[in-house]
């Protein structure tokens, strides 16, 4: 089955782009901003589950494999001190975060929680790109390259194409897109 060998890559590149992210904090080449992680972590997890409501099939895997991951990345970017400045944003966010899951709740449809959740994701990348403009040195683009990757694959392997299924990943995987380009570009501009 397609759908099967797609989730299996997805699922492959989701270790393949994490683990030297993993290893360039803990050498502390990479400091991820440790709020934008927990946002991520835990869109991606309620993401996962909504998919799961509405069908995916092994198409959610790669994104429940991430949540799991990302939230394991904010804990290790907090132990390791790396950027924990958190503005009164950032806290917007992640209350807005929390509040989709109410919704879906209320009104039984996780589109709405998709949607919110997809949105605050998005913006949960502010706190990265803000960092990464400044400090863009600090950034580790093969992960984001691999990421953009991973999570188109993770698209071909849904069971089910809805709104529900499909806006969260493809929105990650253009914000992986922009946020590499920043990087790239602010290298480039500061070396000159």
């Amino acid at each position: 089955n397609n759908k099967e060998l797609f989730g299996a890559i997805a699922i492959v590149l989701t270790f393949f782009a994490y683990y030297p992210y993993v290893r360039a904090i803990l050498v502390g080449r990479v400091k991820p901003h440790v709020f934008s992680w927990i946002i991520w972590g835990f869109t991606t997890l309620s993401v996962f589950f909504a998919q799961l409501q509405d069908a995916a099939g092994v198409g959610a895997w790669p994104i429940g494999l991430s949540g799991v991951v990302t939230i394991g990345i904010a804990i290790l970017a907090y132990s390791k001190k790396t950027d924990t400045s958190v503005t009164k944003t950032d806290w917007l966010f992640f209350m807005a975060a929390l509040s989709a899951l109410p919704f879906w709740y209320l009104t039984s449809d996780p589109l709405w929680a998709v949607i919110i959740l997809t949105t605050v994701d998005l913006f949960g990348f502010f706190p990265t790109f803000r960092k990464a403009y400044h400090l863009p040195h600090e950034e580790h683009v093969p992960f984001f390259l691999i990421f953009m990757i991973r999570t188109i694959i993770a698209i071909a392997a849904l069971e089910n194409y809805s709104l529900t299924t499909v806006l969260f990943p493809a929105v990650i995987s253009a914000s992986c897109l922009l946020l590499t380009i920043v990087v790239v570009y602010r290298r480039r501009v500061l070396t000159v």
